[in-house]
């Protein structure tokens, strides 16, 4: 069975009828996707399932990946904070790495096609050091809220984006005015991938059975890369407040760390030593392939949480509500535009917050219940891998019309 047949089963006719339709007018066409690492984060996972639908779409697809020395991507890690405002440390030195690093990379990639996306600020400048006879239109994809930005990241991202011919964020409140037209597409989820099909309970209760996890106790879950953005201390704040009245209560807290992101193990080490000696509190480290693992976490969670400060998207928030899971989330970016209090989940403030929200979830079965269905079908209809790549080809097929008339 073909790729597209086997969504069909999941999403109807309709939908991959208009992919079909729309994938068309861009037959032959070559696009290539830019990031900076292969593994670890939504922007790898999205597009690991998008490149093989493109291709099928009759779309020559390819996936090219930047890299550099460890310091490279400490700077691109404070231009991330940076973009959301949390004030960074840079040098004129590492503004000049940031370049380099691009003038070296744009020879080594094969970047020869009809458009470009490039994701996030790391391979931003590939455009300055590319022949234009060899790229066709520049797309810049940025997945985080860079609404107000510190001075020294946005001045210095600035001064690449005059060579895009558009640019892309998950929400409109996410974005700058720029010279170029804006498009506004949210990330989505495989929903046929490990991390999202459905398991044999015989799987599910295995998985807890090796994480030595009491799959007959409540289970409170968050899947994050470990962040300070994602507030793993705030979750655990959240679970003391609630341990006294709930004493049977367990948390998971399972991620890893991107290879992009250099400061995962010292987010790491001070969850280890906030989560202490309490046998109930799992830190989970998990490599990037351990999707049905996580898949069997969510889904044995009674409540979901992603209390993050500031967040892109929150494509766990995504899974969590696909799998019929009521979520605790952080008000901010792209959760606001999932959790829909009383309806999908609540949004919270604070750990106090967090802990009340969760209190009143555990008394309510039958709530959780609705809100799960809720959710799920929220998913389905908005946040499905389908619906982003049918905004790309509408976008892509946009340039292409504005081009031909000008």
């Amino acid at each position: 069975m073909k790729l597209l047949d086997r969504y069909e089963e999941v999403v109807g006719h309709q939908e991959i009828r208009r992919l079909r339709q729309l994938a068309a007018g861009l037959a032959g066409k070559t696009i290539v996707h830019v990031n900076s690492t292969q593994t670890g984060g939504g922007v790898a996972e999205i597009l690991g399932w998008m490149i093989p639908m493109l291709e099928e779409l009759g779309i020559n697809a390819r996936w090219e990946v930047i890299s550099g020395p460890p310091e490279f991507y400490r700077i691109t890690k404070a231009f991330h904070n940076g973009l959301q405002g949390r004030p960074v440390s840079l040098t004129s030195r590492d503004l000049d790495l940031h370049i380099e690093v691009n003038r070296e990379n744009a020879q080594r990639l094969n970047l020869e096609a009809d458009v470009v996306l490039v994701h996030d600020p790391q391979p931003m400048y590939l455009p300055q050091f590319t022949p234009s006879d060899r790229v066709g239109r520049w797309v810049w994809r940025c997945h985080v809220d860079a609404s107000r930005p510190v001075r020294i990241v946005w001045k210095h991202l600035e001064g690449a984006v005059t060579r895009y011919a558009a640019t892309v964020f998950s929400m409109a409140a996410f974005t700058r005015p720029l010279p170029c037209p804006m498009f506004v597409v949210p990330p989505s989820i495989d929903p046929l991938s490990d991390k999202n099909c459905s398991l044999p309970e015989t799987e599910r209760l295995d998985t807890l059975t090796r994480l030595d996890i009491d799959p007959e106790r409540p289970l409170l879950v968050q899947v994050s890369r470990f962040d300070r953005f994602k507030d793993p201390l705030g979750v655990i704040a959240a679970y003391r407040l609630l341990k006294p009245y709930y004493p049977m209560l367990q948390l998971a807290l399972a991620g890893g760390t991107a290879d992009d992101d250099p400061e995962g193990a010292e987010v790491l080490r001070d969850v280890m030593e906030q989560a202490g000696d309490d046998p109930d509190i799992k830190v989970l480290m998990l490599p990037p392939d351990s999707h049905r693992i996580i898949n069997a976490l969510q889904r044995s969670a009674i409540v979901v949480l992603q209390k993050s400060t500031m967040e892109g998207f929150g494509l766990t928030v995504t899974e969590a509500l696909w799998k019929g899971k009521p979520v605790i989330g952080g008000a901010c970016g792209g959760i606001t535009l999932q959790v829909h209090d009383h309806q999908t989940g609540f949004l919270v403030h604070s750990p106090a917050g967090a802990a009340y929200r969760t209190r009143y979830l555990l008394r309510n079965a039958d709530k959780r219940q609705r809100m799960g269905r809720t959710g799920h079908e929220f998913v389905r209809e908005h946040f499905l891998l389908t619906r982003q790549l049918r905004d790309y080809l509408t976008m892509l097929l946009s340039l292409d019309r504005q081009a031909s008339n000008n």
